[in-house]
């Protein structure tokens, strides 16, 4: 079956979608009662966010746009130190998309919330003309909760503290051009849900200090953002950013720049020296983490706070965030 606009008309055909599709896969105590709102219970502490999620193709190797909505949600909550709980999921489908298709992007979304911990309990759906968006848009938000005594943000980072990616970069980025462009790669997605090395790491009582997942812009230009909310230089050993070789040549070939490349299941820690090995052996036995390398630190306070690498002859060059538009849409 396709969509048609009757599926956006909130009468029988609306209805028969939501009960065929998406109650039949979030289905919770939250959501069964299909109000106009969820009412969940609390915490003194919220955190919130939201997101949208328009990446083309909506499959993509090692994940789709249901996968994709709830990870780049949650990490985001994840990266407060916050616990995440509950999600909407407000869905905008293009007429003519098909219906076996939203079903498993659906499963799949329901899967990865799973998977996160969280619960879908809430949300809409809209149907617009066909050529309107290319197939279907996501927007998800989500609340979770943030303990007692956590507390991270940029502007905490001290001198000396030791900067750690949890992984391989640029996997994402590559997957998704890689598909768009008809070139033959072994490489897959990295979308996923941090959770569990979040919470390691918070349960821990190390001094973590801040915590970014690496999405649009890369590695480079988060590290500016903290350079800039630091105050301070943050320097970086090139031969130390993990890199798999399949998405070095990729970049060779293209001319891509890998610290600018985008993830979906990447993280940067800033932790104290002193608890920086056990951040990352921590990470190294956390799920998506066994690839987590350290490499860099903060230096002195600085009247031009900024990114600074250390090039593998030796050099060192001031690095910038982002600038124009990162291609392709990744998330």
């Amino acid at each position: 079956m396709k969509i048609t606009m009757a599926h956006g008309s909130g009468g029988d055909s609306t209805s028969k979608l939501i009960s065929g599709v998406f109650s039949k896969h979030f289905s919770n105590k939250y959501l069964d009662k299909l109000g106009d709102s969820a009412v969940v219970p609390g915490a003194s502490r919220l955190a919130m966010t939201t997101d949208s999620f328009v990446v083309n193709p909506i499959f993509f190797p090692g994940g789709d746009i249901g996968r994709l909505s709830v990870c780049g949600t949650v990490n985001d909550l994840l990266m407060s130190g916050a616990v995440p709980k509950y999600l909407t999921a407000g869905f905008v489908l293009e007429e003519g998309l098909d219906t076996e298709d939203l079903e498993k992007i659906v499963e799949s979304l329901q899967k990865t919330a799973e998977e996160a911990g969280v619960q879908v309990v809430t949300g809409d759906t809209k149907v617009v003309e066909k050529g309107a968006i290319g197939g279907l848009i996501i927007n998800t938000a989500g609340v979770g909760f943030v303990p007692e005594g956590i507390d991270l943000g940029p502007e905490k980072i001290k001198t000396g503290d030791r900067i750690i990616v949890s992984g391989y970069l640029g996997d994402h980025h590559v997957a998704i051009l890689g598909s768009r462009l008809g070139i033959e790669n072994d490489i897959v997605s990295d979308a996923a849900p941090l959770g569990e090395m979040t919470r390691a790491l918070m349960e821990a009582g190390l001094g973590i200090r801040a915590m970014r997942d690496v999405t649009r812009g890369g590695l480079g230009t988060v590290l500016n953002e903290f350079a800039e909310s630091s105050g301070k230089e943050i320097r970086v050993e090139e031969s130390f950013i993990p890199v798999s070789p399949t998405v070095k040549d990729f970049c060779g070939i293209l001319g891509l720049d890998v610290l600018y490349m985008g993830n979906e299941g990447k993280m940067i820690v800033v932790v104290s020296p002193e608890d920086a090995d056990s951040a990352l052996e921590i990470m190294r036995s956390s799920k998506y983490g066994e690839n987590a390398v350290g490499i860099g630190e903060v230096m002195e306070d600085s009247d031009s706070p900024a990114l600074v690498l250390r090039t593998e002859i030796g050099g060192l060059r001031t690095v910038g965030p982002l600038y124009g538009e990162g291609l392709p849409r990744i998330c």
